[in-house]
């Protein structure tokens, strides 16, 4: 087992040294630390498995007392389903995050040993082997310098890839303190939902939004009862607020509040299927981690209902939560988070497939009653996504038809003595460049670096990117018209140009079903391959009529070929048909243009 603590320096190991580290990472655990010698997780408790801890925990820790004073000895089990491995600590109640508290001992030497976590000797208890169990009991010695309230977690290891992560235990306090506000046993019904539990016998409807609700729906204005609608709703009654929640998931559904629009430092309510019911949770977002469960539930009057490809879950909670970390007051402004995914087997949750809804601005949920939408796609990202469309699907697309076959049509003097085409022609393809440069930093901005997460479409962008650049400094560079090296420019010219091309749809193929701008599937695809579809066509059908128009000059004399007109006579016999063409092509483009950036403002 190697732990989280490893795993934060992840993001500070370079090239090689991350290597190896990940190479020491996944070959230690193939025999684990079936010894249980495993002090690197003191800080954490979180094995490096491969594999996602489970949700909601089996296995209980119960305690002989509610109280104690320094010195007192505390008998604490912890029991269930049969395990492999184990790790108890004790930690302040108040700051679960901080180092473990007071000394154990042993009942059972040959099922368990003592580990010293941080400065502390005999502060934790793990397993001596991989022998199956089902009970362990041990003792806790409470320190001279014990807090107030004292909470005792524990993970546990049913197989390799199947364990729960600080399970939390009662809370034990010195005489005089606040009393706990957990029982004795922390079941995984306790931790989710310490109220009685009810059915819904129909799905939620949404003809009180803007009026006594605050709804937030998407797609905008759907309706709940539908299969493709995610809601979600809060209605203040006196010092509390009821929540509704739902949509198309089978696994789990989540909503947080969130001070920025960033995952991280979030307060957060899940809602999980498992075995055709419904678990209702809440639990503390920090950075992009897996949700860490309360140990008390805040929660009242819960209900949930599973039928017709919905998950719809209710609950109730109090404005003001004092007792309760981590958990916002309502009566405050945040960004809301409404996000879902899958959950496999024993409620373990998965990461969102797609990504979460967020709401445009902060909002109180508890003011006045609103009825808004959210968008899956941050803004930045749809601008991204928006510009590069713009560039690559119409600047670069007419620009290219413009210098291919509308020499001859437009070859008379524009500005600054330049001739039609290549002015049109050279305008349109800086504009390409600007566009690709503002579009290209944008997602920069948002991340704040480079993503990790978005396959190849990063790296294909940086390489149209430095294309796109490279296109006009070469063409800066241009010889003359008759000069001897005219001819290889022109073919550097074509083949740098067409790469681009080429590369910037192969990007947009892939940009477009990535998690911060997904658009709708197989639509998506279907379009762009209608686009290069359509473009090809008119590539094609305008080769096809200057070949045409050669041919129309040509005369069989003397048993030879005799050109009557020059190439460029014969083109502009067709000036017509192109510009008909052509027109038509920038209107079918602008077509596609406004489909794709109407699917991003749908998002």
């Amino acid at each position: 087992m190697m732990f989280e603590t490893l795993l934060e320096l992840q993001m500070e190991l370079p090239g090689l040294a991350f290597a190896v580290w990940m190479l020491i990472c996944f070959y230690a655990p193939v025999g684990g630390y079936p010894n249980g010698k495993v002090r690197e997780a003191c800080t954490s408790m979180i094995p490096c498995h491969g594999s996602s801890p489970q949700l909601l925990p089996k296995h209980t820790i119960t305690v002989n007392g509610t109280e104690f004073k320094p010195g007192d000895s505390i008998e604490v089990h912890l029991s269930g389903p049969v395990f492999e491995g184990f790790f108890i600590q004790a930690r302040d109640a108040e700051h679960l995050e901080s180092p473990a508290l007071g000394s154990f001992m042993l009942a059972d030497r040959r099922a368990s040993q003592l580990l010293t976590c941080g400065r502390t000797k005999n502060s934790a208890v793990s397993h001596t082997s991989k022998a199956k169990k089902q009970h362990i009991k041990v003792y806790w010695i409470a320190p001279g310098d014990a807090p107030k309230r004292v909470q005792f977690l524990a993970t546990v290891v049913k197989k390799y890839r199947t364990f729960w992560v600080k399970i939390p235990g009662p809370i034990v306090s010195q005489p005089n303190a606040l009393s706990p506000a957990t029982p004795l046993h922390a079941t995984s019904e306790a931790v989710a939902t310490s109220h009685p539990v009810s059915y819904l016998s129909k799905p939620f409807n949404a003809s009180s939004c803007g009026r006594t609700k605050f709804c937030i729906r998407n797609p905008s204005n759907c309706d709940p009862e539908s299969a493709s609608c995610f809601f979600l709703s809060f209605q203040q009654e006196g010092s509390s607020v009821f929540i509704e929640m739902s949509g198309p998931s089978e696994g789990y559904l989540a909503f947080a509040l969130s001070h920025d629009q960033w995952m991280g430092d979030d307060d957060a309510y899940l809602c999980v299927g498992e075995d055709h019911h419904v678990h209702t949770v809440t639990a503390y977002l920090k950075g992009r981690s897996p949700p860490v469960l309360d140990s008390e539930n805040a929660l009242e009057d819960v209900s949930w209902r599973l039928a017709d490809g919905l998950l719809q879950c209710s609950f109730r909670r109090s404005i003001h939560l004092p007792a309760h970390k981590g958990r916002f007051n309502l009566n405050a402004s945040y960004y809301i988070f409404l996000a879902d995914g899958e959950a496999s087997e024993g409620g373990v949750i998965h990461k969102h497939q797609q990504q979460p809804l967020i709401t445009s601005g902060m909002y109180n949920v508890t003011g006045l009653p609103q009825d808004i939408g959210g968008s899956r796609s941050p803004r930045l990202i749809k601008a991204h996504g928006a510009l590069m469309f713009i560039a690559w699907i119409t600047t670069v697309s007419i620009g290219v038809i413009v210098a291919r076959f509308f020499k001859p049509v437009w070859s008379y003097s524009f500005l600054f003595g330049k001739e039609m085409w290549f002015q049109v022609h050279r305008m349109l393809m800086l504009t390409t460049v600007m566009l690709t440069g503002i579009s290209f930093v944008l997602p920069f901005i948002y991340r704040g670096g480079w993503s990790q997460q978005a396959g190849f479409h990063p790296y294909l962008g940086c390489t149209v990117m430095a294309l796109a650049i490279f296109q006009p400094l070469m063409a800066g560079f241009r010889p003359s018209r008759h000069a001897p090296r005219r001819q290889l420019f022109n073919w550097f010219h074509w083949s740098t140009g067409t790469a681009a091309r080429i590369l910037a749809v192969v990007t947009m193929f892939l940009g477009m079903n990535l998690a911060a701008l997904d658009l709708p599937d197989p639509w998506d695809t279907y379009t762009m391959i209608a686009f290069v579809t359509w473009h090809v066509g008119i590539d094609v059908l305008l080769e096809i009529h200057s070949y045409c128009l050669i041919r129309k000059v040509e005369v069989i004399e003397y048993d030879r070929v005799q050109i009557l007109q020059s190439l460029t006579s014969a083109e502009a016999e067709g000036r017509l048909f192109k510009q008909i063409v052509l027109s038509i092509y920038v209107c079918g483009n602008i077509v596609f243009l406004i489909a794709f950036l109407a699917a991003i403002n749908q998002i």
